[in-house]
């Protein structure tokens, strides 16, 4: 319709289809080449804008091909031809990899932390530490404990501690994990409730995994070379060793220990700030 209303105002208004003067008769046919040389010269524009388009389209993706395909180098020299999202794939894994295997590292590691004093506690008998040449035994007393009232008997491979108002009652009898000097190695009472036993082992150069056979063992590859004698542990380990060691006794009378001691303090402290409640059915856990 468009076209139909173009040629009908050129007809009309226009010389157009009558051609170049002189043309006679071939003035229409003229006047249709015209025509088709305005309408291919617009066909081939139109074809080049929609070439244009196409290959703009194809660009993008040829890149994005090309992106994916890439070429790695390992650590041995080989080449790694592989898309983009496979490497990627592969990086998560490795660092899923490196995730579960340093688990099992940092358990062993927990595991590894060296013992308090290079020693250990056998419930309800003592608390003993080392050194390379001795081992240091400490066994808590009732208060008030003499020399006099303990059995001591220190052999080359045998233990035993008691109280002689305890006749066939042990402590301590039990054979020792390693041979001792006997005549190097004494014990004493200090404070008056706690028995200190220094063994000097025979073998200076191997460290102890307990002190008696059948005890809880520790082990000795975490063991950090210090001091052992109480007095000469720094300060947090020498309360840490104290503690265990008051523990120890205040359980052997039937008394609480100090962290049990801490709540029945702050419940008596409770009960002084509310004493219009009743605390005869509460209980300590």
């Amino acid at each position: 319709p468009l076209l139909d209303t173009v040629f009908s105002f050129l007809r009309r208004k226009t010389d157009f289809f009558a051609g170049p003067p002189g043309s006679g008769e071939r003035g229409v046919e003229i006047a249709l080449e015209k025509v088709n040389d305005v309408v291919n010269k617009h066909a081939n524009l139109y074809r080049e804008q929609v070439a244009k388009k196409a290959s703009r389209k194809k660009e993008p993706a040829k890149k994005k091909a090309e992106d994916s395909d890439v070429v790695e180098v390992d650590a041995d020299g080989g080449f790694d031809i592989s898309p983009s999202e496979n490497i990627e794939r592969k990086g998560e894994q490795i660092k899923e990899e490196k995730a579960v295997s340093s688990a099992p590292e940092a358990e062993k590691s927990a595991e590894a932390a060296p013992p308090v004093g290079n020693g250990g506690t056998v419930d309800g008998k003592y608390v003993w530490t080392q050194s390379l040449s001795e081992v240091n035994v400490n066994v808590p007393l009732p208060g008030n404990t003499r020399g006099r009232d303990l059995k001591v008997s220190i052999a080359k491979k045998h233990l035993k501690v008691g109280m002689k108002k305890n006749p066939g009652e042990w402590i301590v009898n039990s054979p020792l994990s390693k041979p001792v000097i006997c005549d190097d190695s004494f014990w004493t009472v200090e404070d008056g409730n706690r028995l200190v036993i220094n063994l000097q082992k025979l073998n200076q150069m191997e460290w102890w995994d307990s002190v008696c056979t059948g005890d809880p063992t520790i082990d000795v590859k975490a063991i950090q070379p210090e001091n052992s004698s109480l007095t000469d542990l720094d300060g947090e380990t020498r309360q840490t060793v104290e503690k265990m060691m008051f523990d120890q006794r205040q359980k052997a009378m039937g008394l609480p220990t100090s962290d049990e001691q801490k709540k029945l303090d702050m419940l008596e402290k409770f009960k002084k700030a509310h004493p219009e409640m009743d605390f005869s059915n509460a209980k300590i856990s």
